[in-house]
């Protein structure tokens, strides 16, 4: 398959993606400011036939801290919403222009204006649930794990409802990799950029979804996390695909390739179950 830049940067490739995985009743609100520089904008989806009072999810995507944009997931806000979950999709700053922990503070600040904007005062709870890919499942695991990205903006913002995964790279190390050296070159230390290192109680339940064919980021990233999580009693699951490579994880929520691999569905169910434990505790 082409590298996910390609796959969704071509034109043809990405009108006929878009073309095909167009869900009926979906309302798009896009060019929405979370913040005040050109690359924090966000897009919404929503449904107009599902009440407004259900899960959001905010969608992190990858693109290995370097590449990117919003507008090649839309067939990711399309499927979410079309389930009645409204789906959040932000920019977020990337290298060269940043490095760690500046797009953390990008995706921490979508999270908050998030919050803000469906959670106020005076409006019914909902939970808010994060998925991430590659970089973005790194990032997206940040989060919800290591406290102080929120705390930072606001020490009552709640943690994520739970925590779907996609190709993440949770245990290994950014900083002596080729590949992200550079970016992560102003991290304290190794386990300050780690997710795992950062699991503790109170961590949302997490469901960690790889492709056994994966020749960017090892299964054993997913397993080893959720056995963290596991050991302190919180609910997490790690699930390996036969025949799915790194890409093909995030490419398989689009309709008509759902077939491949049930990550769609399942993160669906996921949120849903993860959902339905909330309300019931309130």
């Amino acid at each position: 398959m082409l590298p996910l830049r390609t796959f969704l940067s071509h034109p043809s490739i990405a009108s006929f993606l878009s073309m095909v995985t167009a869900e009926r009743g979906v309302v798009i609100e896009d060019e929405l400011a979370y913040g005040p520089l050109p690359r924090h904008r966000a897009d919404i989806y929503t449904s107009a036939a599902t009440p407004d009072d259900g899960p959001i999810l905010l969608f992190i995507y990858g693109g290995g801290w370097d590449s990117g944009e919003r507008s090649y997931y839309g067939f990711v806000g399309s499927a979410f919403a079309a389930k009645g979950i409204t789906t959040v999709i932000p920019d977020y700053r990337l290298f060269p222009e940043v490095k760690y922990p500046v797009f953390m503070h990008d995706v921490a600040q979508a999270y908050a204006w998030v919050h803000r904007k469906f959670c106020a005062p005076g409006k019914p709870p909902r939970p808010i649930f994060i998925c991430g890919h590659s970089a973005g499942a790194h990032a997206a695991g940040l989060l919800c794990y290591d406290e102080s990205f929120l705390t930072g903006i606001d020490p009552e913002l709640p943690r994520p409802a739970g925590f779907v995964g996609l190709s993440g790279p949770y245990a290994y190390d950014p900083t002596t990799h080729v590949r992200s050296r550079h970016i992560f070159e102003t991290a304290q230390s190794v386990d300050q950029v780690r997710p795992i290192a950062h699991v503790s109680l109170g961590a949302p339940p997490s469901l960690l979804m790889h492709g056994a064919k994966d020749q960017i980021v090892q299964f054993k990233n997913a397993k080893v996390l959720s056995a963290a999580l596991r050991d302190l009693g919180i609910r997490a699951e790690a699930i390996e695909f036969a025949n799915m490579a790194h890409t093909d994880m995030v490419i398989a929520i689009a309709r008509p390739f759902r077939w491949r691999a049930p990550v769609f569905s399942n993160a669906v169910r996921f949120i849903e179950e993860c959902a339905k434990s909330r309300s019931s505790t309130v």
